[in-house]
């Protein structure tokens, strides 16, 4: 049984997990999701998170203008935001991208946020709706929980994921404690540092 558990957690882990390097160069180099990337997050649950309007028109203004001014040159400009659980953990995935945010919440909260989702759609490559994946007992604690915080230790100060400031081995990475901010904050905060 232990076997068992140890060739599970090495599967569900972020080295198993996480195809990085290559996705990130494709997409920093083309601004395109490679076209065998498969997602089936449409198929999950997506809840919305409102923003303050005025966050919303300030920064769509922005960055039109932005793009306007690039296009205004002949340049296309593409924004691409590269999400995922494990996303700092690969330092050749780290130096493609251009701006790093983490936004921290503690672990009671992401172990209920997976709770409260009773599954999810996987990437089934033969399968265009995916197959639905539920949480066997304990997985959570020891394989989800785990991967993150072995993940995640090395960006931060004394490898305290849920506490620790970010340490300096990710260059320029801004930590968003996702409990002791609004959404329209962080998307502030957010934009700020991008519309530079």
């Amino acid at each position: 049984m232990v076997k068992a558990l140890e060739e599970v957690r090495r599967q569900s882990s972020y080295y198993a997990a996480f195809d990085g390097p290559d996705f990130a160069m494709q997409v920093k180099r083309t601004g395109e999701i490679p076209p065998e990337h498969i997602s089936h997050d449409h198929l999950n649950e997506q809840k919305d998170v409102a923003i303050h309007d005025a966050v919303y028109q300030k920064w769509k203004a922005h960055f039109e203008k932005v793009d306007q001014e690039h296009r205004d040159k002949g340049e296309e400009v593409k924004w691409v935001m590269v999400d995922g659980f494990l996303l700092y953990w690969h330092p050749e995935v780290v130096e493609k991208l251009d701006f790093r945010v983490f936004l921290r919440v503690p672990e009671s909260v992401l172990k209920q946020r997976r709770h409260d989702r009773h599954g999810y759609h996987t990437a089934v490559q033969s399968d265009p709706e995916g197959s639905l994946w539920r949480d066997p007992p304990n997985y959570w604690e020891q394989i989800v929980w785990p991967a993150y915080v072995e993940a995640h230790e090395g960006i931060v100060e004394n490898g305290d994921v849920e506490h620790g400031k970010p340490n300096g081995k990710v260059a320029g990475l801004i930590l968003l404690d996702g409990l002791e901010l609004s959404m329209s904050d962080m998307v502030d905060r957010v934009c700020g540092v991008l519309g530079k």
